[in-house]
Order: structure tokens, then sequence, then C-alpha cells
């Protein structure tokens, strides 16, 4: 068999995706495998080779020779500049057909589970509309002809790629861009450089509460907040957003470090209060500038309600939400448990989640900092009846996952933002004697390749049926 060669054109019929959404297809006269961005399935492209391995390769698509069915206008003038969104050229109703096979097929590679066998899979609840669904946004700011832009950062790279408006996000965010871009150029503000570490603003970040209107603007600055003298120059960029009503919070985030973290650990409010408040159902979260929470306001309820609906509360559960957060899903089921108890090693999101029961007057909510997989059954907690558990990208803990076979709840549910992850973690507890019963995937990500998923797992000891 012949190697791919760098630099080489190859005519590739596109057959799949990866997870970060490249095109899979094979070379029609060697059939080597090459991955090639922004395709789609069905696509026959002409496609030249970036980069080269022993039996597959990295292309770009040269020209399009016959386009896939699925294939649609991105209409976004920066897709293959940002990178943000991976499938834009992909129709919906294909995208959502991707991502729900996406999540079969791993749990039966990795889990060695099969849908319709073993398990019951449901069709992904996808969006009525899936643009303008985002609640949070952050912007680096950058210099281009000598002028301040604000945009996404280019694909594997931190150089800033200058957009006025960004189809996933709040459609309010392009008209205050333009208003602090407006500023920085009349005032002269120096913007932050990365190799130099000069400048003074580097980020903007967003955040709207959709249930509300209510938006908090949120400056990163290259600064110290002992350094008046250095965001004096900023003084009248508050009068200026004030002119739009729904901007409630105003905020300076100090973060001086040579640091790739976008958020330093001071603030200041400029105006209003340090937070807005969203409501998921009938519960309110205050949410401040660094806050967690999910960025899809409409999806996240869809989320939240199948995860309430497998947990089977009756009012007399004692239920472990692990990985908790700032406590949205424990507050979200309190109203239907007996008691939660939510375990969060972040101590900020800890203080967060209490502030959130108490301006909600839920006591049935109990919260805890430490890490998942330190939790005592029976010392730090009570035993569960039914256990959450909503972990970061990487999965659980192996020692959590031992402690959750150890306290054999009568039901399990796990809510994941990555399908693999998933797929292992399922096959440990199904060798420890969890069924998996049921696996509902969610578009918590329009237009990109994430995808969330709600799975519900009975224990050793649950009765049967």
């Amino acid at each position: 068999m012949a190697d791919i060669i760098k630099n080489k054109n190859y005519t590739v019929r596109i057959t799949d995706y990866t997870d970060e959404g490249l095109g899979v297809g094979k070379d029609e006269e060697s059939f080597l495998t090459l991955f090639v961005k922004d395709t789609a399935i069905g696509d026959k492209v002409e496609a030249k080779v970036l980069k080269a391995k022993k039996t597959y390769g990295y292309a770009k698509m040269i020209s399009l020779m016959e386009a896939s069915p699925d294939r649609k206008d991105p209409g976004c003038a920066v897709f293959d500049k940002c990178g943000g969104c991976q499938l834009r050229h992909i129709s919906y109703e294909a995208q959502l057909t991707w991502k729900e096979k996406r999540v079969a097929d791993v749990l039966e590679r990795v889990g060695g589970l099969k849908a319709g066998e073993d398990f019951k899979m449901l069709p992904i609840i996808g969006m009525e509309n899936p643009l303008r669904y985002r609640n949070k946004a952050q912007y680096p700011v950058g210099i281009k002809d000598r002028k301040a832009v604000t945009g996404f950062f280019a694909e594997r790279s931190h150089r800033v790629i200058p957009t006025e408006d960004c189809l996933i996000e709040h459609a309010q965010n392009a008209s205050i861009l333009e208003t602090i871009r407006r500023y920085l150029n009349e005032r002269k503000v120096p913007v932050y450089d990365e190799e130099t570490h000069d400048g003074l603003v580097r980020h903007v970040l967003i955040r709207t509460a959709f249930s509300s209107g209510d938006i908090m603007v949120c400056l990163v600055l290259n600064c110290d907040e002992g350094d008046e003298r250095e965001f004096k120059i900023l003084d009248g960029l508050a009068d200026e957003l004030k002119k739009n009503e729904n901007i409630k919070s105003f905020v300076y985030n100090f973060n001086n470090k040579k640091t790739n973290v976008i958020m330093g650990r001071t603030e200041k409010t400029v105006f209003g209060d340090h937070f807005i408040t969203e409501y998921i159902g009938d519960v309110g979260f205050h949410i401040s500038p660094g806050s967690f929470f999910q960025v899809n306001p409409v999806q996240t309820k869809v989320l939240y309600e199948k995860a309430c609906e497998y947990a089977g509360l009756t009012g007399k559960e004692t239920v472990w939400d692990l990985y908790c957060g700032i406590g949205t899903i424990s507050l979200f089921l309190s109203g239907k448990a007996g008691h939660v108890y939510g375990v969060e090693v972040y101590g900020q999101a800890v203080e967060n989640a209490k502030e959130n029961a108490k301006i909600n007057n839920i006591d049935n909510a109990t919260f805890i900092c430490s890490k998942a997989e330190d939790i005592r059954i029976g010392k730090d907690l009570p035993a569960p009846d039914v256990i959450l558990v909503d972990p970061p990208r990487k999965g659980c803990d192996a020692k959590l996952l031992e402690t959750i076979a150890e306290a054999s709840p009568r039901r399990l549910v796990y809510v994941s933002c990555n399908p693999a992850t998933l797929a292992r973690d399922v096959k440990v507890l199904t060798e420890a004697g969890f069924v998996l019963k049921e696996v509902q995937p969610v578009d918590m990500f329009p237009e990109t390749t994430g995808v969330e998923t709600v799975a519900l797992l009975s224990g050793p000891q649950a009765t049967p049926g």
C-alpha cells in the first residue's frame, strides 16, 4: 500500500466525521484515509494533504467535485477561519442524525452495549431554532489596521479574527461590541498584546439572562484592581453602556498574568449588581462573571427535565448530585426529593450554590466542598437512593465509580458532555452490576460537534422491571 504524500492532491468521498467534525473519507485510488475540514458526508472533493502520516493524512478541500445533499451555505463570513462552529456547512437535520449516531456508536464500540438490544435509545432532542442560543460569549480584543477589533481566535491560534456578529450568540451582543470598539478607538485605549504583555483591555465577556433579557458586560483588564490610573481611561464607557437599558451589570475583571486563562481572580463592579439572575423552570440562579452555567438555557431546561424524570423522585429520596457546580441540577431536583446533597470541589461554586438555595428558599439541599471521589458513605453523606453525576469531559474519576458501586443506589442518572467518557464509565458500571436502561441525547450546542447525553442506569439492588 502506498504512503500518503504531503502536498499531493487526492480525490476523496466523505463517509463520516471525526469527533472534531472533520470529514473522513478514502482516496479513490489508494484507499488511504484522509481527514478533510469543512466537508459533509456525501461530498466528493479534491483535497490537498497538509500533514501526512503512514496510512492517513490531514487535508484541505481544494475543490468540491460533488456536493452532499446535506451541505448548506454556512451563512457566516468567518466560518472557515474561526473554527467555533464546526458544522455550520451541514443541514441541521443531518447534524442531529450524526450526533445521535455518534452516541449510539461509541456506546457500542467502547461500552459494549448495542442500542435497541441492550438499552433503549431515544431520538435526539434538537432545537426549533438552532441559532442565537448562547447566553455567554467571550471575545478577545485585538488590533487590526491600528484599530481595536473584537472577535474570536482563529482555530488553534491566538490570532483574533474580527467578527461583528456571531449567529449562535445573543443578538444584542453585536451592538454592545460596536459600542465598546467605538469607545476604545475614539479614546485610543491600549489593547492587550500577548507577545509584549502590554496594553489594557484583554477580553469582553457578555452574559445574558434569557428569562428577563438582563445583560452583564465584563471587561477583562491587564492590570491590578489597585492600579486605578490604568483603567481611569475607561470611566466614560459606563455612561455609553447605560444607554442600553438591558445592561444591568458592568464589571471589571483584573488579570495581569501571562496566561491563556481568560479571567482573573479579582473584580470590581462599575454599576449595577455583581450578578444577573437566570431562571431554569421556577428556580432562579445568580450568575456572576465567572460562574459556571450551561450556555444554552432553552436546552438546559430540556436536559434537566429529562434528568428529573430519570431520577424517578417521589418526595422521599436521598439524592447525591456529584460535580454539582453552582447547584443548578441539585436545586432543580430539590422540589421532588427528600433531600439533595451536592458535592463540588471548587469552593466559590459551593458558595454560589448555597446562595442560590437561599434566594429560592430551598432548605432541603446541602452543598459540600469536596472531591466527589473522596466522599465516604455514612460518614460524609447518608446512603443515597439516587445518584446524579454530571462530570467534566474527562468523565468520572475511577475511585468515584467504585464509591458509586459501593453506594448501590436504586437509580443512577449520568449527564455527559462527552460520549466517549460516558461509554467508558458505563462499561465500568455495568461490570459492577448496573444496567443501562435508557439514553437520551440532547443537542445543547447546535452548529458544533458538541452533544449532551442523559443516561439512566438501574443499580445492582434495584427491583427488576
